[in-house]
């Protein structure tokens, strides 16, 4: 029986008859009394005209409940029932999830209709130990050119895509979503226009990356409980595919509607607001969220978040805060937008930490070389495009404009372009080749020195000794 009750979530539920009332509302909030129930229960505001309203418990004040309605409230009265259904969420997973969408309930809300799912998973559960979590050395392929070659990233790796609003996140997500080597993508929209979702679904996924993806969908109308639910029942999918082993690419677009929702949410309990007005409960539950991904004994969770920088300010709360939990950053430049070169990575700003543990000792160098004429030309860039530079004064440089058509055709890639991992090294690889046709071969460096970021040496600056 206690198999049974494990596996339909019968545990979860706590028998009827745990009932309060409802006192009064204090601005999103219903205040309900008499109702012992554990924070993150689910309860039902039961009206007296009108279907019940489903509620989340987000916390205490005294002897009061304090309740976030996940609909309106409308027709709710002082007095009316408050009603226990569930101690914790627990949602129906499957491999039938495959090509569907899903709320942030864990509800199929795409047609034809809801699948039989014969499993059930938690949605809030605590990361997996460290010492439980194999050495990542594996690389994942993308199926993005300028990721695979400069910011290669591995089974279980972390990284965060760094953009202000309208630079191509969801254009990057996609095309990873459809060219990656990776067995399933979990996909969540957090808090996205309403009008985006399909755009997304039918422009940017397509058909061959929606069969083998699930995506879960919260918009930015929905209560900001949902939008962070959201977010849990994306994570607990992946899970569930990684357990089955699985190598997962999830893909969350954006953790920075995330943290503004769980903002609404601590605020409106009453928390005290600190930088920006987000409440420390946004920054408690960042690291609990990202710390669930990750290489498992049986599969892995790559995961890629997106950050909307507000106000292109790379050094703004959410984004400093997210850059340190995770295992690498690529930042998307508005300047390369505006220029027509996409996918506007910004490789120079960009890292990823992992890549020296899992590229090719061939591959770092490649890397490396790419990456000094990208920082030499860069730092002349003025003198270059006003015509002031003179032919001649720094071989660095020499190269770097000379072989600057050729890196930024490599670094760009059409939409509907696929790149494989063996292309990608055979194109990095000759370019190589030019760039030593062009200074001569170089010795091959420490895997301490090919970094795959950071701040440019003075080798990299083009400077002379």
């Amino acid at each position: 029986m206690v198999e049974l009750a494990e596996r339909w979530g019968l545990e979860a539920v706590i028998p009827a008859g745990i009932t309060g009332r409802v006192m009064k509302t204090e601005g999103l909030l219903v205040v309900a009394q008499g109702l012992p129930v554990p924070i993150g229960s689910v309860v039902s505001l039961e009206r007296r005209t009108g279907s019940p309203i489903e509620g989340e418990v987000i916390g205490f004040d005294d002897s009061r409940t304090l309740v976030f309605p996940l609909g309106p409230v409308e027709g709710l009265r002082r007095g009316d029932a408050v009603r226990l259904r569930a101690s914790a969420r627990r949602i129906r997973v499957g491999r039938e999830l495959l090509g569907r969408v899903v709320d942030a309930r864990g509800r199929v809300i795409d047609p034809p209709g809801t699948p039989f799912l014969d499993d059930r998973v938690a949605v809030h559960k605590s990361p997996p130990p460290a010492t439980d979590r194999p050495r990542i050395d594996t690389g994942l392929s993308t199926g993005v050119r300028a990721l695979d070659a400069l910011l290669t990233c591995g089974k279980g790796q972390r990284l965060g895509i760094f953009a202000g609003s309208g630079v191509g996140k969801s254009v990057l997500l996609g095309m990873m979503a459809r060219y990656t080597a990776a067995d399933v993508n979990v996909i969540a929209l957090v808090g996205e226009r309403g009008r985006e979702v399909n755009e997304f679904l039918q422009r940017d996924l397509g058909p061959d990356g929606r069969a083998r993806s699930t995506v879960v969908v919260a918009t930015g109308d929905e209560p900001a409980v949902l939008r962070v639910q959201a977010a849990y029942t994306a994570t607990a999918i992946a899970e569930y595919f990684a357990a089955r082993g699985n190598d997962v690419l999830f893909m969350m677009d954006s953790v920075t509607r995330f943290a503004m929702a769980q903002r609404e949410i601590g605020l409106a309990a009453g928390e005290p607001p600190t930088t920006r007005g987000y409440p420390p409960s946004v920054y408690a539950l960042l690291p609990r969220l990202v710390e669930r991904a990750g290489r498992t004994p049986r599969g892995s969770i790559t995961a890629f978040y997106s950050v909307l920088v507000e106000g292109d300010d790379p050094n703004e709360p959410i984004s400093d805060a997210v850059r340190g939990l995770l295992d690498g950053h690529v930042f998307l430049s508005r300047e390369l937008a505006a220029a027509g070169h996409y996918p506007a990575i910004d490789v120079l700003s960009s890292i990823s930490r992992l890549m020296n543990d899992i590229a090719s000792p061939e591959h770092l160098e490649a890397a490396r070389q790419v990456r000094r004429l990208l920082a030499a030309y860069r730092d002349h860039a003025d003198l270059i495009s006003i015509g002031a530079y003179r032919s001649g004064s720094n071989r660095l440089v020499d190269a770097a404009i000379a072989l600057k058509p050729d890196i930024d055709a490599f670094l760009q890639q059409a939409v509907t372009e696929r790149a494989t991992a063996e292309e990608t090294t055979a194109r990095l690889r000759s370019l190589q080749a030019a760039i030593e046709r062009q200074l001569g071969p170089t010795p091959q460096s420490s895997p301490a020195a090919s970094s795959s970021g950071g701040e440019p040496t003075r080798e990299t600056r083009g400077e002379t000794a």
